[in-house]
């Protein structure tokens, strides 16, 4: 591979943009192509971010060789149909959260990017973020004892109108895809794949959810509690509860800024992020993990593997099935219907 790693953006919306302003900061990264469904918002957004070549059309993207992996900003409603292409094109993936609609969309990009032999990855940039890390660590460490329960909320204030995609059943709207994810990842982080899921929801008129909570239960007796909402602005925090301690991350925990760690018999110790560390800047962790990982040619990341990303979508089935949310074109398991 050469020195700087060539990025394609598919897709030209707000994480897009985030993403393509990070890369800018790397010196080892470079964008040489955009693409969207019209030609005209991809030349706007090439433009923009200083982008040699703007595609009208997802294909023409996919299919261009000069490119070293794709990151994939299109609504989750779409990641398996643009992430597929450029898979089968043979081009390395880098595709947003909620990694698909469905664990079975799931499990079909990663057989197909397993079959293929190309490098395919979830944009869980709360997994790549050094504080998160530090967190995991001093869990796995035994720095709070055995993990009896983990708290994670994210809400958003909104309100957003029905014609807004958070709303759309179209483009998998609600907020357990777009923002429960979230907390479900951090819990599956610490905790793995839960043995039993329960779950309520408030549901809108379109029949996505507006609110969500769910009970994640292990069969070590640990218990995650799990909030997401777009009716209401949540404090964004996280708590992970020990045999002899805790560990509680006040507000933004999927890119916090700090952390505290409280031990029995100890005073609390805080541990805070590098400057450079801060939320503006939170996607270049994800994008250096991925460029390290085709460097090392690896086709999966021990940061993000793709097993967690399928046990994720897993639970996320579990709690859409618990709540009855179903989107166009799926069968009542939460699964696409077969054509």
């Amino acid at each position: 591979m050469a020195e700087s790693v060539r990025w394609g953006i598919l897709a030209t919306g707000g994480i897009a943009a985030a993403f393509a302003a990070d890369l800018v900061d790397l010196p080892e990264a470079e964008v040489v192509a955009v693409a969207s469904r019209t030609e005209a918002s991809a030349k706007a957004f090439a433009e923009r971010f200083g982008i040699e070549r703007a595609y009208g059309d997802w294909a023409a993207l996919a299919e261009d060789t000069d490119i070293d992996v794709v990151y994939v900003a299109t609504p989750h409603s779409a990641h398996r149909a643009a992430a597929g292409l450029c898979l089968e094109a043979g081009r390395n993936v880098l595709c947003e959260k909620a990694f698909t609609l469905n664990a079975r969309e799931a499990q079909e990009l990663v057989a197909l990017a397993r079959g293929r032999g190309s490098f395919l990855m979830e944009a869980m940039w709360m997994y790549c973020n050094p504080l998160v890390r530090r967190l995991k660590e001093l869990v796995e460490d035994g720095a709070i004892g055995e993990v009896r329960s983990v708290q994670a909320d994210f809400g958003l204030a909104g309100p957003f109108p029905p014609t807004h995609r958070l709303r759309d059943p179209e483009q998998g709207g609600g907020a357990l895809l777009d923002l429960g994810v979230y907390p479900v990842s951090f819990a599956h982080l610490l905790l793995g794949e839960p043995s039993d899921v329960a779950a309520r929801a408030v549901l809108s008129e379109e029949g996505v959810d507006l609110q969500t909570g769910a009970l994640l239960c292990y069969d070590s007796g640990a218990l995650a509690s799990v909030h997401c909402s777009i009716v209401g602005g949540t404090a964004t925090s996280a708590s992970v509860t020990g045999s002899t301690g805790r560990i509680d991350v006040p507000g933004g925990f999927f890119y916090p800024d700090r952390f505290v760690l409280h031990r029995d018999g100890r005073d609390p110790e805080e541990f805070a992020a590098a400057p450079s560390d801060g939320p503006r800047n939170s996607l270049k962790h994800e994008a250096r993990e991925v460029m390290r990982a085709l460097r090392a040619g690896e086709r999966e990341s021990p940061l993000v593997p793709l097993d967690g990303t399928l046990a994720v979508m897993r639970t996320l089935d579990a709690i859409r099935d618990r709540i009855g949310v179903r989107y166009p074109g799926e069968d009542a398991r939460g699964a696409v219907t077969p054509v």
